[in-house]
């Protein structure tokens, strides 16, 4: 009886799948077709929690055959990370992009990333105290205690790692294994090896003019091969979402969600603050933060369903030039560097919400200015080489925990509802690093005014 309700989820599964799919016969506008995905996902996901319950077999089973599709969409973006985050850098160089000002871009997407995640980190702590969190009030149940087991391993890798040696990790060593993704900071890795092999073509075009203009036609084809590659999966976009947020809704823990709701209410209001932040400085710079909403919603929906912002870099490269005028050169550094340094969400709010919570356990004041400022300035520094995927707000907070001497059992007790305050922390990086893209390019002049204002979303 348990296969025959699977056949028959599927079954439906597939009929939606199919309605999305004569949407895109009819040329149904792309963020149409992302919305009536997201809609019909959380209401066939919500169905099957309502009939089977989110730890029954049956649902188990029925999303193990959606994982196809959503899982696999996702890999299949990640598949196209590492080498898109490498030849956008390169290529940035080589189409003589960023030859005149690299520096200044460079210091400004940097700069920019950091400040926000400054920003984002105060505004952690002033909700934090706000809503009156206390890390004491949270139990460990079988799953918690489970989780913190898990951790454990991880708690090994940093529990002893300094700030100094926590920005040596970030330096590449050998770069053919960070272009597989083997550590924690092969993003940030790969984007200094690629502004290495950058500054190299410069220093050869000077002196060797022909062999650089024979090696930047190489780079272009590659980067034309890997963009064509891009666009094709971006095309899947409405079918994985579909996919992804009909698992959320099918298997989140409600009651759980219901019992630690004070922190995911507190979470959220400090996510839609930072992200009402991005739009105030896009309306410092002159520039229509509604648009910016209406443009950006179909990637920053993407990364709120997938919760990997690496995954979402495509899409965050394409918005950031098609839809906002960012020029190319910026926006393949601004989308890289944002993956792994200064992520608002998981970097800033998450990490200094939870040392305010669990400062007072150990004696701590957590209104002492020393201590805010001690906690704003670590969270800056530990927000270099976080891994843009799901679980880096883990690995962030396990750092920032760690330096400040705090104890770190308070990361596993709320595994219940990392799932879907994770959702928040990634579309808020995302959206960090599109935002930081359009003021660079604006700050540069290398920003086009008429893209940016024009209503219609570029299909992928």
């Amino acid at each position: 009886m348990e296969n025959l309700f699977i056949i028959i989820n599927i079954a439906v599964f597939l009929a939606l799948l199919g309605v999305l799919f004569v949407m895109q016969r009819k040329h149904v506008s792309f963020s149409k077709r992302v919305f009536t995905g997201l809609g019909l996902g959380i209401l066939f996901g919500f169905l099957l929690h309502l009939f089977y319950g989110a730890e029954s077999d049956t649902t188990g089973g029925t999303i193990e055959w959606l994982n196809i599709v959503g899982t696999g969409y996702v890999r299949l973006l990640q598949m196209v990370v590492m080498p898109l985050v490498f030849i956008s850098i390169l290529g940035a160089f080589t189409r003589m992009k960023l030859v005149n000002n690299v520096g200044k871009i460079s210091f400004l997407v940097i700069g920019i990333l950091i400040g926000t995640t400054a920003i984002s980190a105060a505004i952690g702590i002033g909700t934090t105290i706000g809503f009156g969190l206390d890390g004491v009030q949270l139990t460990e149940g079988e799953a918690e205690a489970s989780r913190n087991a898990e951790l454990a391993d991880r708690v090994t890798e940093v529990e002893n790692l300094t700030v100094p040696q926590q920005l040596v990790q970030m330096i590449p060593s050998n770069p053919f294994a960070d272009l597989t993704g083997a550590r924690a900071t092969s993003t940030i890795a790969v984007v200094i090896f690629a502004a290495f092999v950058g500054v190299a073509f410069l220093g050869v075009r000077r002196k060797q003019p022909e062999q650089a203009e024979l090696f930047a036609k190489i780079v272009d084809a590659f980067y034309s091969i890997i963009m064509r590659i891009v666009t094709l999966v971006l095309r899947l976009t409405p079918y994985g979402i579909l996919a992804l947020i009909t698992k959320v809704a099918a298997t989140s823990n409600y009651e759980a969600i219901v019992s630690l709701g004070k922190f995911v209410i507190a979470s959220y209001v400090a996510l839609i603050l930072m992200f009402i932040v991005h739009l105030i400085l896009l309306s410092f710079a002159k520039l229509n933060p509604v648009q910016y909403v209406k443009k950006g919603w179909p990637t920053l929906m993407f990364a709120f369903t997938s919760r990997s912002s690496a995954g979402t870099l495509p899409m965050n490269i394409k918005s950031q030039t098609k839809d906002f005028g960012v020029s190319e050169g910026i926006a393949n550094f601004a989308g890289p560097f944002s993956l792994s340094i200064g992520q608002n969400g998981c970097a800033g709010i998450y990490p200094a919400m939870l040392a305010v919570m669990v400062a007072p356990t150990v004696g701590i004041n957590p209104l002492d200015p020393g201590f805010i400022l001690m906690l704003i300035f670590v969270v800056m520094i530990s927000s270099f080489g976080v891994a843009g995927v799901g679980g880096g707000a883990t690995f962030a907070s396990l750092i920032v925990l760690s330096v400040m001497d705090l104890p770190l059992a308070i990361v596993g007790l709320l595994i219940s509802v990392e799932p879907l305050i994770d959702m928040g922390r990634t579309a808020l990086n995302v959206s960090g690093g599109m935002t930081t893209g359009i003021l660079t390019s604006r700050m540069t002049g290398e920003f086009d005014q008429e893209v940016y204002e024009r209503k219609e979303v570029v299909e992928a």
